[in-house]
């Protein structure tokens, strides 16, 4: 089968390749019919995310599709539609999972959409709602708001009832930000983005800051979280992974919380079933759906990779074999 290859760590996708590789087994055989990018993905390909395998290895957190192969009791059956994912392997033709990293697919969703919901959703919930704990009618702000993420983040709090401000540093995008968000208010986060917070809220300022980005970005946004609020760090997409004095969240009342995720259900298992059904749910119900920027072969890998790595994309980008 083809897949995504990683051979050598690189930082310009050198040590990548698609190539011929001997098709997985496992409890679970899917066919890909889409799968997702994340920024890990790319990460990966460089060994600067905090889960570093050794190559060769088959790059892709997530996708979704039919499945082939399912071993007795794996609560599976051939032609199932599913989705799913480990932290590598999802960029081939097939993919090899236990059944455990695997769920049915929402009723109504197609495959670049199900292959999108997963992990992007999965962190907004456990960072919005689980340890944020979002209430109705609380304002978050969401930087990074036209990335796959960030766009789950603004979906899902206004689908839960929050005051959505999304941010982009890239004044292009506003305008299909403002279409595809469909948030309360966007802006830019460049400079000193506080004096435009206070103005939209009528000085209370955010009672969350869902923040990928970091840097400068996160420096400004100590100064926009209201008292008793909480700034949820999510990554560093910036590149510079800043630092703050202990005293300000003090003298302000406010929390700095990390976000992880995957590390989050592994811990609580009960707690990332509870977030995966919710998801599913909301998904179902229509109150939730991924927003895929564009869908392209698998054999234009390296114009996904490199599309992410620009930030042109508003949304998700899928492979589809």
């Amino acid at each position: 089968m083809k897949a995504v290859l990683v051979t050598a760590l690189s930082p310009d996708l050198s040590g990548v390749e698609l190539a011929e590789v001997e098709r997985p087994r496992g409890e679970v055989v899917v066919r890909m019919r889409a799968a997702s990018l994340n920024y890990p993905d790319l990460l990966m390909t460089r060994g600067e995310y905090q889960f570093k395998p050794e190559p060769p290895f088959i790059a892709g957190l997530e996708m979704a599709g039919e499945v082939v192969e399912a071993a007795p009791g794996s609560g599976f059956a051939v032609g199932d539609r599913v989705r799913g994912g480990a932290k590598t392997g999802a960029f081939a033709e097939y993919v090899a999972l236990p059944a455990s990293a695997l769920r049915h697919m929402p009723e109504g969703m197609d495959f670049p959409a199900a292959a999108a919901m997963g992990a992007a959703y999965h962190t907004a919930y456990v960072a919005l709602v689980e340890i944020g704990g979002l209430q109705a009618g609380q304002t978050v702000l969401v930087h990074g708001a036209s990335g796959g993420v960030g766009l789950a983040a603004c979906d899902l709090a206004r689908a839960l009832g929050g005051r959505v401000i999304a941010a982009t540093h890239r004044e292009d995008k506003l305008e299909m930000l403002r279409a595809v968000a469909r948030p309360d208010a966007a802006i830019l986060n460049t400079g000193r983005f506080r004096e435009n917070i206070a103005r939209l809220t009528d000085g209370r300022l955010c009672d969350l800051v869902f923040d990928p980005v970091g840097g400068d970005v996160f420096d400004e946004s100590t100064r926009c979280v209201t008292f008793g609020g909480k700034l949820l760090v999510i990554g560093f997409v910036s590149g510079r992974i800043p630092e703050i004095a202990v005293n300000i969240p003090l003298i302000k009342g406010f929390s700095v919380v990390g976000i992880r995720a995957g590390e989050y259900a592994r811990r609580f298992p009960e707690r990332g079933e509870h977030v995966a059904r919710a998801i599913d749910t909301l998904a179902s119900e229509g109150r939730i759906a991924p927003h895929v920027d564009c869908t392209l072969p698998l054999t234009s890998w390296r114009e996904a990779f490199e599309r992410m790595d620009c930030g042109d994309s508003v949304g998700k980008l899928v492979l589809e074999p």
